[in-house]
């Protein structure tokens, strides 16, 4: 199970995360696309270093090895402007210093064409997202997954995942889900993430 952070600060926060990390979280994307660097390593300074881990930075990914994160994402723009700019050998050189890597798309094309050096993808947005107002997809993605060819990188569903669409979302074929909006735009959180994580235990 994967929950991304709130893009900005919210009151509890560090509370939370490891509320989840003791419930279970595998893994726990940092996202604050505003954050300075030196804002970004304040936040990863809350967090204890046993769990660093379990971290993947979305930004600033100059300061994972500092911080003994070895799990870093890229989101789309970011994916296409270092292959443009240094191919993808880039990607490989993080791979060859340990990194993980992860991305996000928004079209079966674009997660069929992707290669070896992502472990798995998000695609987005599946529902009518949770924490962004008047954003969902265009087209239907679970029409579009039948056309998945790409079997070696893992199928992520993101946007407006809740415990009452998610085993509907593992049924279509998606190899798990990430949450974000069931999370930090609720009153139950960790109920929320637990719901969500014993019906996708559950296949």
């Amino acid at each position: 199970m994967i929950v991304i952070t709130n893009p900005i600060s919210i009151a509890n926060e560090i509370d939370t995360i490891y509320s989840l990390f003791e419930n279970g979280l595998g893994l726990l994307h940092i996202r604050k696309p505003d954050f300075s660097a030196a804002e970004m390593r304040s936040f990863l300074l809350e967090i204890k270093s046993d769990l660093r881990e379990q971290l993947v930075l979305h930004s600033h990914h100059h300061l994972a090895s500092a911080f003994g994160i070895n799990r870093i994402h890229f989101s789309e723009s970011e994916r296409k402007k270092t292959a443009a700019l240094f191919g993808k050998s880039a990607f490989e050189t993080y791979k060859t210093k340990g990194f993980h890597l992860s991305t996000s798309i928004h079209r079966m094309d674009d997660f069929n064409a992707l290669d070896n050096n992502f472990e798995y993808a998000f695609l987005s947005p599946i529902y009518p997202s949770i924490s962004k107002e008047n954003y969902s997809s265009k087209t239907d993605l679970f029409e579009a997954i039948k056309n998945r060819i790409n079997y070696k990188t893992k199928l992520i569903a993101l946007g407006g995942i809740e415990s009452k669409n998610t085993e509907q979302t593992l049924k279509n074929g998606f190899d798990d889900v990430a949450l974000l909006g069931t999370i930090w735009n609720s009153n139950y959180p960790i109920e929320n993430f637990k719901l969500c994580q014993q019906i996708a235990l559950s296949f």
